[in-house]
């Protein structure tokens, strides 16, 4: 017996058979309980950084990592301020954009927009719309065209497609001595983008840099530089030192700020999801204490006799919290790899439900996507384990405690 006696009594109590196979099995299920919470946690997890990186990476296709604008008038000569951005390591693309508001309108059907001017082959370089474009092309902004590219969801309002015209009304009005009459122009739809977010495929117009400026009246200036950094998550940092060394007297913002709701609505969830599913890992991991107890009471005789033969406190209390903490360490390895396995084709099993039942549990018409997108992530994986493992052992201790005070005169007179 090269292994300690107490391991050794231990493993002998996990296996046993016979007359004491009913511990074993209550040891087992008590395994498959820690296994299923622990497994449980990690998928729910998976699937919640799944659609937070989803999310992102739907809006940085859009969105441009950090914005640079003026605060009440647009920037003045955007070329050379745009030059000066790029000399920055930091700093991969720079590409100006103009922004306003207006309304469009065909027939009676009428809707709001953000109206968006852009350089069609520098906004390709700060976002993916050219590949966002299901209809048409993005080569079809061209100076003084007046042509635009709108979302699906406006198209299908609005009941066009491309080649088709819409009416644009802007916000600003002329005056004339009948009153002030709004401003409008024509424009003819050359592409439709889907990003797959309602946001954006209802409320975005892009049109051509040049005939923005003529519509807004900015004298060929933009209303800001759009930025792609090289780290997604220093781009608040990037852009701050960019408009310090500006001299300031600019608006800076990036992606985390325009859309803080919706990643902080997914980190709140997250967390409460954690200690939610974290309680159902205690209750699983809790039922040791159960099993232990059963064990102590079973194995009386088996205490008394190691007491006997010099067995001290610390020995019974190695024992059963071996036995213990096993049981966890055993059911929570197997229910990170079960996890695991589960969230890596969680796609794929969704996909098989619905082939095989003919329904459809995640609906592109209600969510912003089809499939089920799902991200392990180590530190989590870690995280939860430990979690689990912390949990087991203090389980273990009461049970432990109680098997070393037994009486070995008293526990052998039963006998």
């Amino acid at each position: 017996m090269r292994k300690p006696y107490e391991i050794y009594i231990a493993l002998r109590y996990l296996r046993a058979h016979g007359k004491g196979g009913f511990v074993s099995f209550i040891s087992m299920v008590s395994m498959c309980g820690i296994g299923l919470a622990v497994s449980v946690l990690l998928i729910v997890l998976s699937v919640m950084n799944g659609f937070e990186s989803e999310l992102q990476n739907r809006i940085l296709s859009i969105m441009s990592h950090a914005t640079v604008s003026g605060i009440d008038e647009p920037l003045d000569d955007w070329p050379i301020l745009r030059e000066r951005a790029l000399e920055r390591s930091d700093v991969m693309a720079v590409s100006p954009y103009i922004d306003g508001q207006g309304l469009a309108m065909v027939g009676e059907e009428i809707s709001g927009v953000r109206v968006r001017g852009i350089e069609p082959h520098l906004e390709q370089e700060v976002s993916t719309i050219s590949d966002l474009v299901k209809e048409g092309s993005i080569d079809g902004l061209q100076s003084g065209s007046f042509k635009a590219l709108i979302g699906r969801s406006l198209a299908e309002q609005l009941g066009i497609s491309v080649g088709d015209s819409l009416v644009l009304i802007l916000a600003d009005g002329r005056v004339t001595p009948a009153g002030i009459i709004p401003r409008m122009r024509t424009l003819e739809v050359s592409g439709i983008f889907e990003v797959g977010m309602y946001e954006y495929d209802h409320g975005l117009l892009y049109i051509h840099l040049e005939d923005a400026s003529r519509l807004f009246s900015t004298s060929g200036d933009a209303t800001g530089l759009r930025l792609t950094v090289s780290n997604v998550y220093e781009a608040g940092r990037i852009s701050e030192e960019f408009a310090v060394d500006l001299g300031g007297g600019v608006y800076i913002s990036d992606w985390t700020r325009q859309h803080s709701n919706f990643f902080r609505s997914i980190q709140i969830t997250k967390s409460i999801m954690f200690i939610i599913l974290s309680m159902v890992i205690a209750v699983a991991v809790f039922n040791i204490v159960s099993t232990l107890m059963m064990v102590v009471r079973d194995k009386r005789s088996d205490i008394a006799i190691l007491q006997s033969f010099g067995a001290n406190v610390r020995s019974i209390l190695i024992l059963f919290a071996t036995q213990g903490t096993m049981i966890g360490v055993i059911g929570t390895v197997i229910g990170l790899v079960f996890g695991i396995l589960v969230s890596a084709g969680l796609g794929n099993i969704v996909g098989f439900i619905e082939y095989l039942f003919n329904i459809t549990l995640l609906s592109e018409e209600i969510y912003f996507m089809s499939e089920l997108p799902t991200e392990i992530r180590m530190i989590e994986v870690f995280q939860i384990g430990v979690l689990a493992i912390l949990l087991t052992i203090v389980a273990t201790l009461y049970p432990a405690i109680s098997a070393s005070k037994q009486p070995p005169v008293k526990a052998l007179r039963h006998e």
